[in-house]
């Protein structure tokens, strides 16, 4: 039909890009993630979580991407929570029991105990965890989800300094002391404070890949996967006692590995007789001189493995070990992992 019989029959031309775009897919909606708050709860394992789900939306923004996840800090029975950092935290109202949710996250703190003997808290997580596709704490707040029996028969991490009563008040639970965090089905538990970041982007790797994961890792200046274990707590500070009396002869050895480590060697280093300085060794940190020395080389070799592709016996050489054999049991008896395991494990 020409132009003449369009208008004669008042037909209207179509416009050549239609008004109104065919609708694609809706976008799935965001995932709920609630990190629970209590009074004294620790300030970063609260932020570290909030903030890795936060950049993961901004970095998805800039690609024009809807968010992942709508994040939000709650507690029981109060709006306001103030942090063991002096911090006054506002806090959502939780949802009711039957609202969906795709992560639960129990933070850590000094209160976290009068929250793990608070029933209603108990019973709050555990109708929580019972709707959440996944549940995970940070630090201690292992130990919530431990007292709501939520760990029990599981494998679990939390504070290095706070494996042992984890273990002995809660002996159903398999405490792992070194790892940065345990994944045990649904159920994921981290170690202390800063570990509260690398156990959210392994959740962000798990939701959307290794690419958003490692960009979010970039933007907040982190490693994606650390390389070590809960020695994100390194070997010298783990050694330093309350007056730390040998924190300048320890930083001696980890520079003098190769050298000669001997007994007279350090005591003389000291400033001590031998028989003195054991003494005195062990009581301020709580082991012997030789085994220092031996977690100084064991934190050497864990640096090279994960950093380097150096064989392991040049490695066993480097870090004063007198043979690969040296190296491997140290590694057994400290970490529970031979060397080649642990490279595995951790190598960048």
């Amino acid at each position: 039909m020409d132009n003449a019989n369009l208008r004669w029959h008042a037909v209207a031309e179509m416009p050549n890009d239609p008004r109104f775009p065919p609708k694609g897919p809706p976008h799935p909606a965001p995932r709920i993630v609630e990190i629970l708050a209590y009074p004294a709860v620790q300030l970063l394992d609260v932020a570290g979580p909030l903030q890795v789900f936060a950049s993961a939306n901004e970095l998805l923004a800039r690609r024009g991407e809807p968010p992942l996840y709508a994040a939000q800090v709650v507690s029981v029975g109060a709006r306001m929570v103030t942090a063991s950092a002096g911090l006054g935290l506002m806090t959502a109202l939780p949802r009711h029991g039957r609202a969906a949710l795709d992560t639960l996250v129990v933070a850590g703190g000094p209160g976290v105990h009068d929250a793990a003997a608070d029933p209603v808290v108990l019973r709050w997580v555990r109708a929580r965890a019972a709707r959440a596709r996944r549940v995970a704490s940070v630090c201690t707040g292992a130990f919530v989800l431990a007292a709501a029996g939520l760990l029990d028969g599981r494998r679990a991490a939390t504070h290095w300094m706070h494996c042992a009563a984890l273990a002995r008040r809660f002996p159903a639970i398999r405490v792992e002391p070194d790892p940065i965090f345990v994944r045990d089905g649904k159920i994921w538990t981290s170690a202390g404070v800063t570990a509260a970041i690398d156990l959210a982007l392994a959740l962000v790797e798990e939701d959307a890949g290794r690419a958003l994961a490692l960009a979010v890792a970039r933007h907040l200046v982190m490693f994606l996967k650390r390389p070590g274990g809960q020695a994100q707590f390194s070997t010298v500070l783990s050694l330093q006692g309350a007056e730390d009396r040998f924190g300048a002869l320890h930083t001696w050895i980890a520079g003098h590995l190769t050298g000669d480590l001997s007994l007279p060697t350090l005591a003389q280093k000291a400033g001590m007789s031998e028989r003195s300085f054991s003494r005195h060794h062990a009581e301020a940190i709580g082991i012997t001189p030789a085994r220092a020395v031996e977690r100084l080389r064991v934190e050497a070799a864990r640096r090279l493995l994960s950093d380097t592709r150096l064989p392991v016996k040049r490695i066993a050489a480097r870090c004063g070990f007198g043979s690969e054999e040296t190296l491997r049991r140290s590694f057994s008896r400290l970490l529970a992992a031979t060397p080649q395991a642990y490279r595995a494990r951790f190598s960048a």
